[in-house]
């Protein structure tokens, strides 16, 4: 890394402090590196000048450079930070992880979330979508890292996630009477429920209603693939978060699933592991996501996982690689998200990779983490290195266009203007 004469390194170790601490940094920042990636063109830009004002990025490559501290970073390629649309931050299945639930609380949740979040910002994901939480922990993990209490990414919280009794985003597995949860944890039946339940989620804070529309892996209920929630259920949700501007995240692995999901007007099917032409082609006539959370297929240590939850995960995940592949042909939108706590936190980046060996171009694959993450969340401030973004930037070195597993070594973070990692020498 250069270090232009402006800025010393005790500068920089202010700014890394001051990012931690979320005091202000200095008013103007000009960040320069020898390449640029302009994720719209898909093109490589040679020299790159960027300069950050309160937060936002003010202007790229201008006629002339402004006065103000200067971070040379040399031989790296700046990218916009990244956005991973499906992470659990306050989970990971390290431990007796099964039995958390009736063993801790959510502080217990967010301070974990606190440790993974900012391994998450480390590797430069700037923004997250954290699709589901006990206890409104996430929402709590927002807040504090929005106040600079502790690093982390942007986070986009859904609170609890909605469910049926015994379904998916309920907890199973255990006797009658331990831990048993209503509408306002997320557990709701029946349209009077579901509203309830979508309505107490955005009281306390959750910016996207996340659900359980099918079963999944890693819970007790029946076949991975079974429908939960009825398509009037799962529209009850879609109306009343519309009503007050959200969107929903329908988990869905089995076909019948997703297809109401899509049918009721969900934004995004997470993982949708059972796709068939004809889901495709809803999808794309709807403009749905798919988030596919594909890493996770070739990284989930399947000998942390009970026996039936194994047996579950070694019957889907194949088909959900090739529903993956059957997507990137037929041109499905597709944001990245990538179920991090599944594995670990901090490995987000190998998504990128997957999505590659599965069929997508690497700037297919970056765009789903900046352009398509942006669009699919409904933000307009970030996703490039453009004028009035924000100053949300990482840096690899390399060239990502020719080497997608480059992303897995971000050398450089910036959110919000403040500088979060820098590289070593």
């Amino acid at each position: 890394m250069r270090l232009s004469h402006t800025i010393s390194r005790s500068v920089i170790a202010a700014a890394l402090i001051i990012a931690v601490s979320g005091s202000s940094v200095a008013a103007q920042t000009v960040v320069r590196a020898d390449r640029m990636l302009d994720v719209e063109s898909g093109r490589i830009l040679e020299g790159a000048v960027v300069v950050i004002q309160d937060g936002r990025i003010e202007s790229v490559n201008p006629n002339s450079v402004p006065s103000g501290d200067v971070i040379d970073l040399g031989n790296v390629t700046l990218m916009p930070g990244f956005i991973d649309a499906h992470v659990h931050l306050t989970g990971d299945l390290e431990g007796d992880w099964f039995n958390r639930a009736v063993k801790e609380t959510a502080a217990d949740e967010a301070l974990r979330g606190a440790r993974n979040a900012r391994r998450t910002l480390l590797a430069g994901f700037t923004t997250v979508r954290n699709v589901g939480s006990g206890g409104f922990s996430d929402v709590s993990l927002m807040k504090a890292i929005d106040a600079g209490f502790v690093a982390g990414p942007r986070i986009v919280p859904a609170g609890n996630s909605l469910g049926i009794t015994g379904g998916h985003c309920d907890v199973t597995g255990y006797a009658p009477g331990i831990l048993e949860m209503g509408p306002k944890d997320g557990v709701a039946d029946g349209a009077d429920e579901v509203l309830l339940a979508v309505r107490y989620q955005i009281k306390h804070g959750a910016q996207v209603i996340k659900t359980c529309a099918t079963a999944g892996v890693l819970s007790f209920e029946g076949p991975v693939g079974a429908q939960q929630y009825s398509e009037e259920e799962l529209r009850v949700m879609v109306v009343e978060a519309a009503r007050h501007g959200l969107k929903v995240a329908a988990h869905a692995h089995g076909t019948a699933g997703i297809k109401a999901a899509v049918r009721a007007g969900v934004a995004s099917i997470e993982h949708g592991s059972m796709l068939d032409d004809e889901a495709i082609a809803m999808m794309k006539e709807r403009g749905t996501y798919l988030v596919p959370t594909t890493y996770l297929a070739d990284a989930i240590n399947l000998d942390v996982l009970p026996a039936p939850v194994r047996a579950k995960a070694e019957s889907v995940l194949p088909l959900a690689k090739r529903s993956i592949e059957m997507a990137i042909a037929a041109d499905v939108n597709i944001a990245f998200g990538t179920d991090a706590a599944v594995f670990p936190h901090g490995d987000n980046a190998k998504e990128f990779g997957a999505l590659v060996e599965r069929g997508m171009s690497n700037i297919e694959a970056i765009r789903t983490a900046t352009l398509n993450a942006s669009d699919l969340l409904g933000v307009t401030d970030r996703g490039r290195v453009a004028a009035g973004m924000l100053a949300d930037i990482v840096a690899v070195p390399g060239n990502p266009l020719e080497d997608i597993h480059t992303l897995e070594t971000v050398v450089f973070v910036m959110k919000g203007g403040k500088v979060f990692k820098l590289p070593e020498e």
